[in-house]
Protein backbone atom coordinates (compact mmCIF):
# COMPACT_ATOMS: atom_id res chain seq x y z
CA UNK A 1 0.00 0.00 0.00
CA UNK A 2 1.33 3.45 -0.91
CA UNK A 3 0.97 6.07 1.80
CA UNK A 4 1.97 9.69 2.22
CA UNK A 5 4.64 10.85 4.64
CA UNK A 6 3.15 11.39 8.09
CA UNK A 7 2.74 14.86 9.57
CA UNK A 8 1.09 16.00 12.79
CA UNK A 9 -1.37 18.70 13.73
CA UNK A 10 -0.65 20.78 16.82
CA UNK A 11 -4.34 20.92 17.63
CA UNK A 12 -5.19 17.24 17.63
CA UNK A 13 -1.85 15.39 17.31
CA UNK A 14 -3.46 13.34 14.55
CA UNK A 15 -1.70 12.23 11.35
CA UNK A 16 -2.02 14.82 8.61
CA UNK A 17 -3.22 13.51 5.25
CA UNK A 18 -0.93 14.72 2.48
CA UNK A 19 -2.95 13.84 -0.61
CA UNK A 20 -0.54 15.42 -3.08
CA UNK A 21 2.36 13.35 -1.80
CA UNK A 22 0.32 10.16 -1.90
CA UNK A 23 -0.74 10.85 -5.48
CA UNK A 24 2.86 11.42 -6.55
CA UNK A 25 4.13 8.37 -4.68
CA UNK A 26 1.60 6.19 -6.45
CA UNK A 27 2.27 7.78 -9.86
CA UNK A 28 6.03 7.39 -9.51
CA UNK A 29 5.69 3.60 -9.34
CA UNK A 30 4.34 3.58 -12.93
CA UNK A 31 2.68 0.30 -11.96
CA UNK A 32 -0.89 1.58 -11.99
CA UNK A 33 -3.80 0.14 -10.05
CA UNK A 34 -2.79 -3.29 -11.33
CA UNK A 35 0.45 -2.85 -9.41
CA UNK A 36 -1.46 -2.44 -6.15
CA UNK A 37 -3.39 -5.64 -6.82
CA UNK A 38 -0.20 -7.51 -7.72
CA UNK A 39 1.29 -6.31 -4.41
CA UNK A 40 -1.55 -8.06 -2.59
CA UNK A 41 -3.10 -5.06 -0.85
CA UNK A 42 -6.20 -5.66 1.28
CA UNK A 43 -7.01 -1.97 1.91
CA UNK A 44 -7.17 0.55 -0.92
CA UNK A 45 -5.17 3.80 -0.64
CA UNK A 46 -7.15 6.80 0.56
CA UNK A 47 -6.77 8.56 -2.80
CA UNK A 48 -9.19 6.01 -4.31
CA UNK A 49 -11.92 6.28 -1.66
CA UNK A 50 -15.06 8.04 -2.95
CA UNK A 51 -17.76 9.97 -1.16
CA UNK A 52 -20.33 7.46 0.10
CA UNK A 53 -23.36 9.53 -0.95
CA UNK A 54 -22.09 9.66 -4.52
CA UNK A 55 -21.47 5.93 -4.47
CA UNK A 56 -24.95 5.10 -3.17
CA UNK A 57 -26.66 7.37 -5.70
CA UNK A 58 -24.86 5.94 -8.70
CA UNK A 59 -25.08 2.30 -7.71
CA UNK A 60 -28.83 1.94 -7.39
CA UNK A 61 -29.23 0.63 -10.93
CA UNK A 62 -32.75 -0.61 -10.19
CA UNK A 63 -34.42 1.44 -12.92
CA UNK A 64 -36.94 -0.28 -15.20
CA UNK A 65 -35.72 1.71 -18.21
CA UNK A 66 -33.89 -0.20 -20.96
CA UNK A 67 -31.42 1.54 -23.24
CA UNK A 68 -32.53 1.41 -26.90
CA UNK A 69 -31.10 -1.38 -29.07
CA UNK A 70 -30.86 -0.61 -32.80
CA UNK A 71 -30.28 -3.29 -35.43
CA UNK A 72 -28.22 -1.84 -38.29
CA UNK A 73 -28.81 -4.82 -40.55
CA UNK A 74 -30.13 -3.50 -43.85
CA UNK A 75 -28.89 0.06 -43.31
CA UNK A 76 -27.65 0.14 -46.91
CA UNK A 77 -30.20 -2.33 -48.29
CA UNK A 78 -33.03 -0.07 -49.38
CA UNK A 79 -34.62 3.31 -48.62
CA UNK A 80 -37.40 1.85 -46.47
CA UNK A 81 -35.04 -0.12 -44.22
CA UNK A 82 -32.70 2.85 -43.87
CA UNK A 83 -35.55 5.25 -43.05
CA UNK A 84 -36.69 2.90 -40.26
CA UNK A 85 -33.19 2.83 -38.77
CA UNK A 86 -32.83 6.61 -39.08
CA UNK A 87 -36.08 7.04 -37.14
CA UNK A 88 -34.80 4.75 -34.37
CA UNK A 89 -31.55 6.70 -34.21
CA UNK A 90 -33.51 9.95 -34.06
CA UNK A 91 -35.63 8.74 -31.14
CA UNK A 92 -32.64 7.36 -29.26
CA UNK A 93 -30.63 10.57 -29.71
CA UNK A 94 -33.52 12.82 -28.68
CA UNK A 95 -34.65 10.81 -25.67
CA UNK A 96 -31.48 9.13 -24.44
CA UNK A 97 -28.24 10.30 -26.03
CA UNK A 98 -27.23 6.63 -25.86
CA UNK A 99 -28.10 3.46 -27.71
CA UNK A 100 -26.72 0.00 -28.36
CA UNK A 101 -26.16 -1.27 -31.90
CA UNK A 102 -26.08 -4.82 -33.24
CA UNK A 103 -25.27 -6.12 -36.74
CA UNK A 104 -23.03 -3.10 -37.14
CA UNK A 105 -20.52 -4.70 -39.49
CA UNK A 106 -17.59 -5.25 -37.13
CA UNK A 107 -17.01 -9.01 -36.73
CA UNK A 108 -17.45 -10.33 -33.21
CA UNK A 109 -14.04 -11.97 -33.54
CA UNK A 110 -12.39 -8.53 -33.85
CA UNK A 111 -14.29 -7.21 -30.83
CA UNK A 112 -13.32 -10.23 -28.73
CA UNK A 113 -9.70 -9.96 -29.85
CA UNK A 114 -9.70 -6.25 -28.96
CA UNK A 115 -10.85 -7.02 -25.42
CA UNK A 116 -8.20 -9.73 -25.14
CA UNK A 117 -5.59 -7.32 -26.47
CA UNK A 118 -6.38 -4.65 -23.87
CA UNK A 119 -6.30 -7.26 -21.11
CA UNK A 120 -3.03 -8.58 -22.51
CA UNK A 121 -1.44 -5.14 -22.37
CA UNK A 122 -2.47 -4.43 -18.79
CA UNK A 123 -1.59 -7.89 -17.50
CA UNK A 124 1.88 -8.08 -19.04
CA UNK A 125 5.02 -7.54 -16.99
CA UNK A 126 5.08 -4.12 -15.30
CA UNK A 127 8.56 -3.35 -16.60
CA UNK A 128 7.29 -3.70 -20.17
CA UNK A 129 4.37 -1.37 -19.50
CA UNK A 130 6.46 1.27 -17.75
CA UNK A 131 7.94 2.59 -20.98
CA UNK A 132 4.42 3.68 -21.97
CA UNK A 133 3.60 5.35 -18.64
CA UNK A 134 3.40 9.14 -18.92
CA UNK A 135 1.03 12.07 -18.53
CA UNK A 136 2.43 14.02 -21.47
CA UNK A 137 -0.45 13.84 -23.93
CA UNK A 138 1.18 16.48 -26.14
CA UNK A 139 4.31 14.50 -26.98
CA UNK A 140 3.11 10.91 -26.85
CA UNK A 141 0.44 9.43 -29.13
CA UNK A 142 0.51 6.08 -27.33
CA UNK A 143 0.61 5.99 -23.55
CA UNK A 144 -0.78 4.41 -20.42
CA UNK A 145 -1.52 5.74 -16.95
CA UNK A 146 -4.03 5.78 -14.12
CA UNK A 147 -6.74 8.43 -14.68
CA UNK A 148 -6.05 11.30 -17.07
CA UNK A 149 -7.28 13.73 -14.36
CA UNK A 150 -5.38 12.01 -11.54
CA UNK A 151 -4.04 15.21 -9.94
CA UNK A 152 -7.18 17.34 -10.26
CA UNK A 153 -10.10 14.97 -9.59
CA UNK A 154 -11.42 14.88 -5.99
CA UNK A 155 -11.00 11.09 -5.93
CA UNK A 156 -9.08 8.71 -8.16
CA UNK A 157 -10.88 5.96 -10.04
CA UNK A 158 -9.87 2.32 -9.76
CA UNK A 159 -8.76 2.10 -13.38
CA UNK A 160 -5.71 1.97 -15.64
CA UNK A 161 -5.95 3.09 -19.27
CA UNK A 162 -4.05 2.55 -22.51
CA UNK A 163 -4.53 5.60 -24.78
CA UNK A 164 -3.80 5.79 -28.51
CA UNK A 165 -4.38 8.66 -30.94
CA UNK A 166 -5.28 6.76 -34.12
CA UNK A 167 -6.44 9.63 -36.38
CA UNK A 168 -6.03 11.95 -38.14
CA UNK A 169 -2.30 11.19 -37.84
CA UNK A 170 -1.92 7.57 -36.74
CA UNK A 171 1.22 6.50 -34.91
CA UNK A 172 3.87 4.33 -36.47
CA UNK A 173 2.74 0.75 -35.76
CA UNK A 174 6.05 0.17 -33.99
CA UNK A 175 4.94 2.72 -31.38
CA UNK A 176 1.98 0.55 -30.42
CA UNK A 177 2.39 -2.13 -27.72
CA UNK A 178 3.50 -5.36 -29.35
CA UNK A 179 1.00 -7.46 -27.41
CA UNK A 180 -2.00 -5.70 -29.01
CA UNK A 181 -0.47 -3.89 -32.00
CA UNK A 182 -2.22 -5.72 -34.83
CA UNK A 183 -5.68 -5.75 -33.29
CA UNK A 184 -5.52 -2.03 -32.43
CA UNK A 185 -4.86 -1.24 -36.10
CA UNK A 186 -7.62 -3.58 -37.32
CA UNK A 187 -10.11 -2.36 -34.73
CA UNK A 188 -9.39 1.30 -35.49
CA UNK A 189 -10.03 0.74 -39.21
CA UNK A 190 -13.34 -1.02 -38.60
CA UNK A 191 -14.45 1.53 -36.00
CA UNK A 192 -13.75 4.40 -38.39
CA UNK A 193 -15.89 2.76 -41.07
CA UNK A 194 -18.71 2.29 -38.56
CA UNK A 195 -18.39 5.87 -37.30
CA UNK A 196 -18.87 7.19 -40.84
CA UNK A 197 -22.13 5.26 -41.09
CA UNK A 198 -23.28 6.55 -37.70
CA UNK A 199 -22.54 10.15 -38.67
CA UNK A 200 -24.59 9.65 -41.82
CA UNK A 201 -27.53 8.27 -39.85
CA UNK A 202 -27.39 11.07 -37.28
CA UNK A 203 -27.19 13.67 -40.07
CA UNK A 204 -30.28 12.20 -41.68
CA UNK A 205 -32.03 12.02 -38.32
CA UNK A 206 -31.46 15.77 -38.05
CA UNK A 207 -33.05 16.27 -41.45
CA UNK A 208 -29.70 17.09 -43.06
CA UNK A 209 -27.75 15.73 -45.98
CA UNK A 210 -26.13 12.40 -45.06
CA UNK A 211 -22.64 13.87 -45.44
CA UNK A 212 -23.25 17.01 -43.37
CA UNK A 213 -21.47 15.92 -40.16
CA UNK A 214 -18.66 14.28 -42.11
CA UNK A 215 -18.18 17.50 -44.08
CA UNK A 216 -17.85 19.30 -40.74
CA UNK A 217 -14.87 17.00 -40.01
CA UNK A 218 -16.64 15.34 -37.08
CA UNK A 219 -15.12 12.01 -38.10
CA UNK A 220 -11.54 13.24 -38.56
CA UNK A 221 -10.15 12.21 -35.18
CA UNK A 222 -10.06 8.82 -33.46
CA UNK A 223 -8.91 8.44 -29.86
CA UNK A 224 -8.79 4.89 -28.54
CA UNK A 225 -9.01 4.18 -24.80
CA UNK A 226 -8.46 0.70 -23.41
CA UNK A 227 -9.68 0.75 -19.81
CA UNK A 228 -8.75 -1.96 -17.32
CA UNK A 229 -10.49 -2.46 -13.98
CA UNK A 230 -8.61 -5.00 -11.84
CA UNK A 231 -10.37 -6.77 -8.98
CA UNK A 232 -10.62 -4.40 -6.02
CA UNK A 233 -10.31 -5.60 -2.39
CA UNK A 234 -12.79 -2.93 -1.23
CA UNK A 235 -15.17 -2.30 -4.16
CA UNK A 236 -17.74 -0.68 -1.89
CA UNK A 237 -15.38 2.27 -1.34
CA UNK A 238 -14.46 3.24 -4.88
CA UNK A 239 -15.50 3.31 -8.53
CA UNK A 240 -13.92 2.29 -11.81
CA UNK A 241 -15.43 5.30 -13.58
CA UNK A 242 -17.46 8.01 -11.89
CA UNK A 243 -20.25 10.01 -13.49
CA UNK A 244 -19.09 12.08 -16.43
CA UNK A 245 -19.92 13.28 -19.94
CA UNK A 246 -17.71 12.50 -22.92
CA UNK A 247 -16.20 15.52 -24.67
CA UNK A 248 -16.05 13.83 -28.08
CA UNK A 249 -18.50 14.05 -30.99
CA UNK A 250 -19.26 10.37 -30.64
CA UNK A 251 -18.12 7.51 -28.41
CA UNK A 252 -18.34 3.91 -29.61
CA UNK A 253 -17.91 1.76 -26.53
CA UNK A 254 -17.08 -1.94 -26.40
CA UNK A 255 -18.09 -3.55 -23.11
CA UNK A 256 -16.75 -6.82 -21.80
CA UNK A 257 -19.25 -9.37 -20.55
CA UNK A 258 -19.01 -8.37 -16.89
CA UNK A 259 -21.12 -5.23 -17.20
CA UNK A 260 -21.16 -2.37 -14.74
CA UNK A 261 -21.81 0.45 -17.22
CA UNK A 262 -24.68 2.78 -16.31
CA UNK A 263 -26.21 5.78 -18.08
CA UNK A 264 -28.29 8.57 -16.56
CA UNK A 265 -31.82 8.77 -17.96
CA UNK A 266 -34.61 10.87 -16.46
CA UNK A 267 -32.62 11.19 -13.21
CA UNK A 268 -32.25 7.43 -12.88
CA UNK A 269 -29.11 5.35 -13.33
CA UNK A 270 -29.85 2.64 -15.87
CA UNK A 271 -27.76 -0.51 -16.23
CA UNK A 272 -26.49 -1.19 -19.75
CA UNK A 273 -26.71 -4.96 -19.97
CA UNK A 274 -23.82 -6.34 -22.04
CA UNK A 275 -24.79 -8.00 -25.32
CA UNK A 276 -22.04 -10.07 -26.89
CA UNK A 277 -21.06 -8.39 -30.13
CA UNK A 278 -23.00 -5.19 -29.47
CA UNK A 279 -21.54 -1.70 -29.16
CA UNK A 280 -22.74 1.26 -27.10
CA UNK A 281 -22.99 4.62 -28.87
CA UNK A 282 -22.86 7.82 -26.83
CA UNK A 283 -23.43 11.33 -28.18
CA UNK A 284 -20.62 13.48 -26.80
CA UNK A 285 -20.62 17.10 -25.72
CA UNK A 286 -19.20 18.32 -29.04
CA UNK A 287 -22.00 16.64 -30.97
CA UNK A 288 -24.67 18.20 -28.78
CA UNK A 289 -23.05 21.61 -29.14
CA UNK A 290 -22.62 21.44 -32.92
Amino acid sequence: MITADAGYSNAHCAPKYDRKSELKAFDDTKAGVKGLVDAGITKIPRIFIHDQLKLSNSRSGDSEFIIPIIDLDGVNKDAISRAKIVKQVQNACQNWGFFQIVNHGIPVSILDEMIDGVIGFHEQDTEVKKKFYTRDYQKRMVLYNTNFDFYVAPEANWRDTLSCVMAPNPPDPEELPEVCRDIIVDHAKKTTELALTLFELISEALGLNANRLKDMDCAEGLFLLGHYYPACPEPELTMGTDSHADTSFLTVLLQDRLGGLQVLHENEWVNVTPIHGALVVNLGDMMQAS
